[in-house]
């Protein structure tokens, strides 16, 4: 590993990371919150619900009572008047569908006077679940999507009608209470009914999309998760407001913006990346192989949601999976790397934030008898990349907005 490089890209990281910390912008969007006289009742969502209800809890004061349902290990000590509870992701599980419904009950009874402060952020569809058939079935059928290579929002699509509280219902449920939701964005684009399958905010997709997806992938499913299907979602509520705030555009703002504290012309190439991880690494690898001889200092920066077929049973997430697709295209291209990282310091089921390689990994990696072309078969970039010291590890960062990659190349 090139020392120098490496140095290079942990600060980058480090910079991109602090500038999306959903404290200020949290805060920001509290600025236009004005409740009703009656209590204010806090729940939060997602990978960034500890950080949004902590920094929530710190502007306001005081709150009548709340909860925070996150990712295993993401709670990060107490907050006060909060409950936290810890629940599976990117399947939801036993903990998801309890916490849930110790959410449901917390608006339970509301009048007109109360509020529900209803704080969003990205892994939302998995940790905020009552689903409306069994909990095996809805894990079996989350699990096949991934498999299968299904974006966010056919994802979404489907689990919203499946679900009591996602596609708008939670909205339904806190009625006649008014609830502000503020929303951390992490789906390319900002669709605020697909973020976390828009628990409070009206659906734009119909039945009839949700029966296109079932059809392409080929999912096999129970009668009465047909029957759901074909029952439509909210269309309009009267009792919401939103605000959106942070987003991928922000996360590749930052590293631009490091790049070039550093000496780096940059390139911002997308923030709408969504084609497969493998194949954008093997594309920004090209792009440094075509900028080799320039003599210039140069960054490329490509933030969004890449996505993983899964073709083997090996672990990894979609950063460490790009960042290995890229190995073979630097070998020996001397100043070169690539890294990719994910927002929320968790890349798929492991815990490493994302990969890092430069033109030296091909060949410590030939060293160590790894074929990498095998290894992303098998969806194994995890222990490759760990061989080499090519992991990138975070721990839980409180915030998710998507991933960002950056090729450099430092001649």
């Amino acid at each position: 590993m090139e020392e120098h490089l490496r140095k290079e890209a942990d600060a980058i990281i480090a910079a991109s990371l602090k500038a999306v910390m959903p404290d200020e912008a949290v805060q920001r969007a509290l600025k236009e919150f004005k409740p009703g006289k009656g209590k204010v009742i806090l729940l939060a969502a997602g990978k960034a619900a500890w950080q949004m209800a902590k920094a929530a809890v710190d502007f306001l004061g005081h709150i009548d009572g709340g909860i925070v349902i996150t990712k295993y290990q993401h709670v990060k000590g107490e907050i006060p008047g909060i409950q936290c509870y810890e629940a599976g992701h990117p399947v939801p599980d036993e903990n998801s569908f309890a916490a849930t419904q110790h959410a449901l009950e917390s608006v339970s009874g509301l009048t007109i006077e109360d509020t529900v402060l209803f704080l969003l952020s990205g892994g939302g569809s998995a940790l905020f679940e009552k689903p409306l058939i069994s909990g095996e079935e809805l894990q079996d059928i989350t699990r096949r999507l991934l498999a299968c290579g299904a974006d966010i929002t056919e994802m979404n699509t489907i689990r919203k009608r499946l679900s009591a509280v996602k596609g708008g219902r939670f909205a339904k449920e806190c009625e006649p209470a008014h609830v502000f939701s503020i929303i951390l964005s992490d789906i390319l684009g900002d669709p605020l009914d697909m973020i976390a399958s828009g628990p409070a905010y009206p659906d734009s997709t119909t039945c009839a999309q949700a029966e296109v997806i079932v059809s392409k992938y080929g999912l096999k499913i129970s009668p009465k998760a047909e029957s759901l299907l074909d029952i439509e979602t909210p269309k309009q509520l009267d009792n919401v407001t939103t605000r959106v705030t942070g987003s991928v555009k922000e996360l590749c703002t930052a590293a631009d913006k490091k790049c070039r504290e550093m000496g780096y012309s940059t390139v911002l190439l997308t923030d709408q990346l969504s084609c497969e991880a493998r194949e954008a690494g093997s594309f920004l690898a090209s792009i440094l192989k075509t900028y080799a001889g320039s003599g210039k200092r140069l960054a490329f920066i490509a933030g969004g949601e890449p996505i993983v077929r899964l073709t083997g049973k090996g672990l990894g997430g979609r950063n460490q999976e790009l960042a290995l697709a890229a190995a073979p295209g630097i070998s020996g291209l001397k100043g070169a790397c690539v890294f990719s990282f994910g927002s929320d310091g968790t890349d798929g089921p492991t815990d490493a934030a994302g990969g890092y390689v430069d033109y030296t990994t091909m060949k410590a990696l030939q060293a160590k008898n790894v074929d990498v072309h095998q290894v992303l078969r098998e969806n194994d970039a995890y222990h490759a990349l760990r061989a080499v010291g090519g992991l990138i590890m975070t721990g839980p960062t409180g915030t998710n907005v998507n991933d960002v990659a950056v090729a450099l190349l430092d001649p």
